[in-house]
């Protein structure tokens, strides 16, 4: 177990994520925010999630996987998020609707929780990268 996660998550590539996820993280959750200011706040996530969607497909291709840019590539991306944007909206659903903490919070917490499992999708599926040996291609 350990050294899946060392070959998985302990390297330069997962860290870069991290820090585009963080970028994507609070800009996004400001954003849902103002845009739940004028929408009902589940559309607001809706809204946002399209938006952020594509800004990270766009860091991630230059500064984490280093690839061009490409339509399949992209469709790809996004259905690599499919799991994310599941398990962020029902987080959504269940700390607004259920919990009725701020949608702030809600927000954040449901950019947190996808984290590894979309690096692992998106690594393995979207950009074509398998683990050799422990070393990233």
């Amino acid at each position: 177990m350990c050294g899946w996660i060392k070959r998985n998550f302990i390297k330069k590539d997962f860290g870069l994520f991290l820090v585009i996820g963080g970028i994507n993280t609070v800009t996004g959750t400001v954003f849902a925010f103002l845009f739940s200011l004028c929408l009902q706040p589940n559309i607001a996530f809706i809204a946002w999630y399209i938006t952020a969607l594509t800004f990270a497909y766009l860091l991630n291709s230059f500064f984490v996987f280093k690839t061009e840019l490409g339509f399949v590539k992209f469709f790809k991306f996004a259905i690599s998020y499919i799991p994310n944007f599941i398990i962020q909206n029902v987080t959504v659903l269940v700390v607004f609707n259920l919990l009725g903490l701020h949608q702030f919070v809600a927000y954040l917490l449901a950019a947190i929780i996808g984290v590894p499992v979309t690096f692992l999708i998106l690594k393995g599926f979207a950009f074509n990268r398998k683990n050799t040996g422990g070393v990233s291609k």
